[in-house]
């Protein structure tokens, strides 16, 4: 079986939070997360975005580094990396048959005990990294903290960007809950550093947690003062967490100057957060707080030029809240499904959208919503595509493959 089409048949046991089947996993594969220093990020929103920026300041410090992040936007590969450059088809190959051989209880058992795709694909990338002989690692929490698969692994440090409310069913609908589930990350005798942009109520959980934890615990910089690659007013918080977690990375061993760290922040890139691709738009906003940082940025980057918008969402995210803040940021609203079985209908929340934006239409697929926009926005409007990583990893991959046609 294709490698790609063997991890697509462990959709089904998805989201089953608990660290027992990858410790066991691990365990099969010789602990091969013991092999390099991990720097460890958790968060709702930003947490993607540091890591880029941590990594490409390790590589520029010349260490030999692993990029673990989810989800991807095009293709699984994007997210396992070593030195900037995915993983291959081969050795993805390989290592699939590597980690089903290393644990067969995992095909014979039942679902409660299978490994899951992202436990899996968690495998998947720790192997990687081992044999690839990398030095470090910076690893993105997949959803949460305290039971997310890579909370298996000992970190050098941990750090933790802004907390919002996403995923309420499976962490709590409270700011503090949530904060609680992220802090799970933190581990005794490992310095924590969160981002300043916390809400109190999540950042007075977050200390609490560290304490309870004996996590020596810091809080970073209010702002980044050097040049910031990634584009929007919030990154500069984010921007002064990877420098605050790569000083600490430093202190414990992993040496980071000052100058790899403004390096490494003035030239991260990374896919679908304010990127423009084929004339558009793309940023990975999928929650009320990253809403209300793409409502801030465009302004920002694009004074004075109003908003078309290609908007779609999962049904397990807070529309509602991110129409009222992209409802008064833009011209006109675009609603589709993204390419997910979880897609919310946009038929179902039209006339929601109609209440915050006065032009709205409804269409079929991606293409068509594209086209409509970009129509729309012909008198020099900004052309933006957002609500889902889904959408905007569609996206992306239909505008580089007419951009190179």
């Amino acid at each position: 079986m294709h490698p790609l089409a063997y991890l697509d048949s462990l959709q089904p046991l998805s989201i089953q939070l608990g660290l027992e089947r990858v410790e066991r996993g691990l365990e099969a594969l010789g602990r091969p997360d013991r092999r390099f220093a991990i720097l460890h990020v958790a968060g709702t929103n930003g947490k993607g975005s540091t890591c880029a920026m941590a990594a490409t300041a390790l590589r520029a410090a010349g260490h030999r580094v692993g990029l673990y992040t989810s989800p991807h936007l095009v293709r699984f590969h994007e997210r396992i990396q070593v030195e900037g450059v995915a993983i291959s088809d081969g050795a993805l190959g390989a290592l699939v048959e590597r980690v089903r051989r290393a644990c067969p209880w995992h095909e014979r058992g039942k679902a409660g005990e299978r490994l899951t795709y992202f436990e899996f694909a968690t495998l998947l990338g720790l192997e990687h990294f081992a044999r690839e002989g990398v030095e470090v690692v910076v690893l993105e929490v997949g959803l949460g903290g305290r039971l997310d698969a890579t909370n298996a692994v000992t970190p050098l440090v941990t750090a933790v960007s802004r907390i919002g409310l996403d995923h309420v069913q499976l962490l709590g609908n409270t700011l503090d809950a949530i904060a609680r589930e992220k802090a799970g990350i933190f581990k005794r005798g490992v310095p924590a550093v969160v981002t300043q942009a916390q809400e109190p109520e999540a950042l007075a959980a977050l200390r609490d947690e560290a304490r309870a934890r004996e996590a020596p615990f810091h809080v970073a910089g209010a702002d980044y003062a050097g040049p910031v690659a990634l584009r929007g007013p919030h990154q500069r918080g984010n921007a002064a967490l990877a420098a605050a977690a790569l000083r600490l990375l430093d202190r414990a061993g992993v040496s980071v100057g000052e100058e790899h760290v403004a390096r490494g922040i003035a030239e991260a890139r990374w896919p679908g957060r304010l990127e423009e691709v084929g004339g558009a738009v793309l940023d990975g906003a999928h929650n009320p707080d990253g809403a209300a940082a793409l409502a801030a940025a465009l302004p920002v980057l694009y004074p004075g030029r109003p908003v078309e918008l290609v908007f779609g969402v999962l049904t397990d995210k807070d529309h509602a809240g991110m129409l009222r803040l992209l409802g008064r940021a833009v011209r006109g609203l675009h609603l589709v499904a993204p390419n997910s079985p979880r897609a919310r209908a946009p038929a179902d929340y039209r006339d929601l959208a109609r209440v915050h934006c006065a032009a709205v239409d409804v269409h079929e697929s991606f293409p068509a919503a594209l086209r409509c926009a970009r129509e729309a926005s012909a008198d020099g409007a900004v052309l933006c595509v957002a609500g889902s990583l889904y959408l905007v990893g569609e996206a992306r991959a239909l505008l580089a493959e007419r951009a190179e046609m």
